[in-house]
């Protein structure tokens, strides 16, 4: 890879439930599932190995997870520690190179073409770090190593849990043409649908279109896939990048009616996701929105903007369901929802409220929650 930068992603395998087994060594081996209540209205957060052998994946309810799996272990998050243990693995990123740009708890990229350790072969500054992600927090973490973003994410994916795969210049293009189109960034259920139409399968196939042709059907995005069946991605790696905004949402596994109550606990948890990476982040919003999908993919979007900028995991699913309770009830069926904050401001310039700006907020909230939406005081209630 002359002359190419050196780019690794790391990605921790099935991270929330490898901690739960972890710290508690009897569920080593078991199908463990981090999540909502199987007898209640919760959905899958993520699942050990040994559960997706069942067909268990994130956002499917825990009723359906039950029945595929009824031997399996439901555990409650614990994002507290989740967040310590991820501080631990940006402080051994940090040993070898200052840009890292994390993307979530458990995954980041990192440029290591001019490392702090003057380590010649990325691949070996990979072993390192699993190696002492391993030592540390006795996880083990999957690494991609390329010379872009797109194929690092791509390598980091492609021999999950534990694996280490490298996708040099002079195999990229081989490595492409037989990956399936799903695989590509940018590629969701509706776009593959009508690739699919267009006969196309691989990446082989999608480096066949005519860049007109992808851009008469995709608009600017079909530039992106021109250039990513080719292996074409200049981003670099982002680690003082000003973050506009901080969002979690997540493709229902059913079709769900706005009011069916499982919806408020897949809220609820998108909520706290989105809580738990301000806190991370030490950011604070001034705007929550909230996004639906509907079953025949029209969208719509309900933002409010607050006086004073909020990151609690209580202040956003306050505000939330308030946006949520006044969507019209129009008889489709909601296939997505998401949760987002934005017009971020650093946490540390927005805890100098007032008193009175305090005890106003409270006010606000306890009406919003009892005066507009008092089934859901009932549901924070439980």
């Amino acid at each position: 890879m002359k002359n190419k930068r050196k780019i690794i992603h790391i990605d921790m395998d099935a991270f929330y439930a490898s901690i739960e087994q972890r710290d508690n060594p009897a569920l080593k081996g078991k199908p463990v599932i981090v999540g909502g209540n199987p007898q209640g209205r919760g959905v899958v957060a993520t699942c050990s190995y040994e559960a997706r052998k069942y067909g268990i994946h994130s956002a499917m309810p825990c009723k359906t997870a039950y029945k595929r799996c009824p031997y399996a272990i439901f555990l409650r998050p614990r994002f507290e520690v989740y967040k310590q243990v991820s501080y631990e693995i940006r402080e051994i990123f940090h040993k070898y190179t200052d840009l890292v740009e994390p993307l979530s708890f458990d995954e980041a990229y990192l440029d290591v073409t001019d490392n702090k350790l003057n380590i010649k072969y990325a691949t070996e500054i990979a072993k390192l770090i699993k190696k002492e992600i391993y030592e540390k927090t006795g996880l083990t973490a999957s690494a991609g190593v390329s010379y872009n973003k797109f194929l690092a994410k791509l390598a980091s994916d492609y021999n999950k849990p534990n694996g280490l795969t490298i996708i040099r210049e002079d195999n990229t293009q081989k490595f492409l043409d037989n990956l399936p189109i799903s695989k590509f960034f940018g590629v969701g259920k509706v776009t593959q649908r009508v690739l699919h139409n267009l006969g196309v399968e691989t990446g082989y196939d999608l480096r066949q279109l005519d860049i007109n042709e992808l851009e008469s059907i995709f608009k600017n995005r079909g530039y992106l896939f021109y250039q990513l069946s080719r292996g074409i991605d200049h981003r670099a790696v982002e680690p003082y990048r000003e973050r506009k905004s901080i969002g979690a949402e997540t493709t229902l596994s059913e079709n769900l009616d706005i009011e069916d109550e499982k919806l408020i606990n897949i809220l609820d948890e998108l909520c706290e996701e989105v809580a738990y990476r301000a806190e991370y982040l030490k950011k604070m919003g001034r705007t929550v929105t909230l996004k639906i999908k509907y079953g025949d993919f029209r969208q719509i979007t309900r933002s409010a903007s607050l006086i004073n900028p909020i990151f609690t995991h209580e202040d956003i699913r306050t505000n939330i369901f308030n946006l949520f309770k006044n969507i019209e009830h129009n008889h489709k069926d909601i296939r997505l929802v998401g949760v987002t904050l934005l017009n971020l401001i650093n946490k540390e310039e927005g805890t100098n409220i007032t008193l009175f700006e305090y005890i106003d907020n409270r006010k606000t909230k306890y009406f919003l929650i009892h005066g507009l939406c008092p089934w859901i005081f009932e549901y924070m209630g439980r």
